[in-house]
């Protein structure tokens, strides 16, 4: 048996995540608190006792998410259940982040920093209003190519997120993205819904905040992860420092090719997923890509209780 661990990425956060961890265990609280200190605000608070429209702003959603699954995994790790158990780490989006704070590759501090900086970036990137994503349900991942390309009309739409075999996000210009939507149904999807995000990450149109990303990665410290990160533009393992830069870059505007990076590591001998942190999306997507494999998710005591019984 090989295990990969994997962690979430935005549209996970609930209020109260990682609460009861951090009552349960103090290695769990620790990670609040260096959080709360690196971004120089109570982000727990809002985390556990906030609002959900602020707390799903992307600014505190992404270093929200980050801090709740670091927390899961040390809690993991002090009841004997570490990265040692594990192949290979990965996550979905902000969740790269989160799986290079857990292979060591970045400090936490500077995890949450970085991630306070996306968050902010990706949201100012476009005006509000003027971009979108959808999700096609039932389509694949090249049919969901086909349908962006024909919806683009001169504008930005691309494939966003390849998620499970039945699962695409595409992103760009409200105008185009709304297109796409009527030609996926055309073409079969199941359903093809807008979604309530705040801006049309994953494309083209993200390109500011990848210069802003770039500027903010070239001054913090990246150091070679204790085991394969698989990593969101590429579906593959990396582990040398510059390239794990250059691919945070990528990954502002490149696709989230989860579905590939499922496979990769089904290929590389990966049979079970655990996946750390809030909610559980990311393994429903998995059991549909990989059908052999097992999952578990792990963002509250009781989880980790599960796992000793």
């Amino acid at each position: 048996m090989s295990r990969a661990f994997v962690f979430p990425g935005q549209g996970a956060q609930t209020i109260g995540m990682g609460k009861a961890l951090a009552e349960a265990y103090p290695a769990a609280k620790s990670v609040f608190d260096e959080v709360d200190a690196a971004l120089g605000e109570k982000l727990s608070a809002l985390i556990w006792e906030g609002d959900i429209a602020e707390l799903t702003l992307t600014k505190n959603a992404q270093p929200a998410l980050m801090a709740t699954s670091i927390a899961a995994l040390r809690a993991l790790e002090s009841e004997g259940f570490g990265l040692d158990q594990a192949a290979f780490v990965a996550g979905h989006s902000l969740g790269e982040y989160s799986a290079l704070c857990a292979a060591g590759s970045l400090t936490l501090s500077d995890t949450a920093r970085l991630l306070r900086i996306r968050g902010q970036a990706m949201q100012e990137a476009v005006p509000v209003g003027e971009g979108a994503m959808a999700a096609l349900l039932g389509l694949d991942f090249e049919t969901a190519i086909a349908v962006a390309a024909e919806a683009a009309q001169g504008e930005v739409c691309q494939a966003a997120n390849d998620n499970d075999p039945a699962q695409v996000v595409v992103s760009g210009h409200k105008a185009a993205v709304e297109r796409a939507v009527e030609i996926a149904k055309a073409k079969g999807a199941k359903r093809a819904l807008i979604l309530p995000v705040s801006a049309p990450f994953h494309c083209a149109l993200m390109q500011p905040a990848a210069h802003v990303m770039a500027e903010a990665l070239a001054a913090v410290p990246i150091a070679k992860p204790g085991l394969p990160v698989v990593v969101n533009v590429r579906a593959e393992a990396v582990t040398e420092p510059d390239r794990i830069m250059d691919l945070l870059v990528a990954q502002v505007t490149g696709s989230v090719r989860w579905r590939e990076s499922v496979l990769w590591m089904e290929t590389a001998g990966v049979t079970e997923f655990w996946e750390i942190g809030a909610g559980k999306a990311l393994s429903g997507m998995i059991k549909r890509t990989a059908s052999g494999a097992t999952t578990r998710a792990i963002g509250t005591p009781d989880d980790i209780a599960a796992l000793k019984a």
